[in-house]
């Protein structure tokens, strides 16, 4: 999809920054389209985003207000995208904008401010938009609504004290149907019988009374001649002949005695009477070993070796975090004879890897196993790997690359030339025509990484096919080269067809009567 885009780059430090007064200039129009790019940098390279809620704020000239959660497109390299939606670019005018960064850590920040315009298309002329406020996130809203509500309620006061003022003017009429009002209810009142003050029980002096039926008086007889809840004389002397007070007090102060000293001989045992464990303390967890003296623990706090620093944890955090072997060292793909070797690599996804393959799938790039390494930088709608490269090395050490493009797929398997592919190409001869004989050296030609090379000296008339070579060699399109003639300085014109046949053609030389031969030294690019 097309979009205006506008880039920015903001760098995040401590000094002091005026808002940035851009150019940017969007109209009604843009919808869906006018889209804000941004870069942060900090300390000279991208800000790392991997922990992070960036929100855009945007103050509108009517008023309006939105926060939105902005989309981090690199959070490795502090990446931000934002397209403004259907309700933001109705509101004309100037935008005063900002951007904020929220760490899962509890900092944040504030990147910068920044500010852009909104013009009315000539086609939106009825557009009239209302003050709006939109907020991503529920914190953010329930401020906003507070604000809202406590400015409706400052108003709502304000207009109460207004009819206060108005309803302390009182006319005559409402004096006395004030009056007539007040006797009316004082009249109700005396009549009511109702304990119209809620008096209580323990107003009256009856605050321990329940409020509860009392017993009738054949009920107390028959409890009072009740002898099995009562005692008899027989029985108070019987147990008032029970133990005395001095006998109890004295076996009480044996008891005493005794206990003390057994509470004695207790206290002064040293050696766990109860069989208390460590764990009935507590203490379950700890071993009993030695501990570390403060002089031992200062040392080992101190000590930068064995402990990181904010710094190396940073750059430790914003290392790579893709993995590209497996747990072991060894490759992270692998694929068997009956994979389609293609289908399977993209599977990866949008990473960096290692992969081993026999000779076996479809579409590998050798007969012969192969190991070797590929890149994704992009996923389609299934999750496999697009816009990459894969490059292959077989154990004979041919070496093979192919890449893949999302729109059109693959560009076909290569296979990279060595000197060895050069060098050991043969030269061969070219077959003669019309009279055309070999001079100093013989004429040869040979095909090498895309070109045509062709070497002798000939003696042949011009204007005539003097000798042809197979049209696999050619150049599909044909070509002109100038060559250097032999017994004078001159040049001539060297023609080669598609079909393979070589013809020579004009001459640029004092005397033509002079000319013994054509060198035909060339390498020719095949189009």
């Amino acid at each position: 999809m097309p979009y205006k885009d506008e880039s920015l780059t903001f760098t995040i430090n401590g000094r002091r920054k005026s808002p940035v007064q851009t150019n940017i200039q969007y109209t009604t129009q843009d919808k869906g389209t006018a889209k804000l790019a941004f870069q942060l940098m900090k300390d000279g390279v991208p800000l790392p985003l991997s922990a992070a809620v960036v929100k855009l704020v945007l103050l509108m000239s009517d008023g309006s207000r939105f926060v939105r959660n902005i989309e981090i497109t690199d959070k490795l390299n502090g990446r931000l995208t934002y397209v403004l939606s259907d309700e933001e670019i109705r509101h004309v005018g100037i935008v005063q904008a900002e951007l904020d960064v929220s760490y899962t850590n509890q900092q944040a920040m504030s990147i910068h401010e920044f500010s852009f315009e909104i013009k009315k298309a000539l086609i939106d002329t009825d557009i009239l938009p209302s003050v709006e406020y939109y907020i991503d996130d529920f914190e953010s809203l329930k401020h906003k609504i507070n604000e809202l509500y406590n400015e409706t309620i400052q108003t709502v006061e304000e207009l109460r004290k207004k009819f206060e003022d108005l309803e302390n003017i009182e006319t005559k009429e409402g004096a006395q149907k004030k009056a007539d009002a007040v006797q009316a209810n004082l009249d109700t009142h005396k009549n009511d019988k109702s304990n119209p003050h809620s008096v209580t029980k323990t107003q009256v002096g009856l605050g321990n009374v329940d409020n509860v039926k009392q017993a009738t008086k054949a009920e107390f007889n028959t409890h009072n001649t009740d002898s099995t809840r009562h005692i008899t004389s027989t029985e108070r002397s019987n147990w008032n002949a029970k133990e005395t007070t001095t006998g109890a007090q004295n076996k009480a102060d044996t008891a005493e005695k005794n206990a003390k000293t057994y509470t004695d001989q207790h206290i002064n045992n040293k050696s766990n009477p109860h069989g208390v464990t460590k764990g009935q303390v507590g203490l379950g967890n700890v071993t009993n070993d030695k501990q570390a003296t403060k002089t031992e623990f200062d040392t080992h706090v101190k000590d930068a070796t064995v402990h990181i620093s904010a710094a190396e944890r940073t750059k430790w955090n914003g290392a790579q975090l893709f993995k590209i072997t497996n747990d072991v060292g060894g490759v992270l793909v692998s694929i068997a004879d009956t994979d389609d070797f293609l289908d399977r690599i993209v599977k990866a996804g949008k990473t960096f890897g290692t992969f081993y393959s026999t000779g076996k799938p479809t579409n590998a790039p050798s007969t012969l196993s192969t190991r070797g390494f590929f890149h994704f930088t992009s996923i389609d709608s299934n999750g496999n790997g697009t816009f990459g490269y894969v490059v292959a090395m077989d154990y004979k050490n041919n070496m093979y690359s192919n890449y893949v493009d999302g729109n059109l797929g693959w560009s076909g398997w290569k296979r990279l030339l060595t000197e060895n592919d050069t060098d050991s190409v043969p030269w061969l001869n070219a077959t003669y025509k019309n009279g055309a004989k070999t001079g100093d050296r013989q004429l040869q030609f040979k095909k090498v990484a895309g070109a045509l090379h062709l070497t002798g000296h000939i003696v042949t008339d011009r204007e005539v096919v003097f000798a042809s070579i197979p049209s696999s060699y050619a150049p599909s399109k044909g070509v002109m080269e100038l060559i250097a003639v032999s017994g004078i300085t001159g040049m001539s014109k060297l023609i080669v067809f598609p079909s393979g046949d070589l013809k020579l053609t004009g001459l640029m030389a004092n005397d033509s009567s002079k000319v013994t031969g054509y060198y035909i030294d060339k390498v020719i690019p095949l189009n």
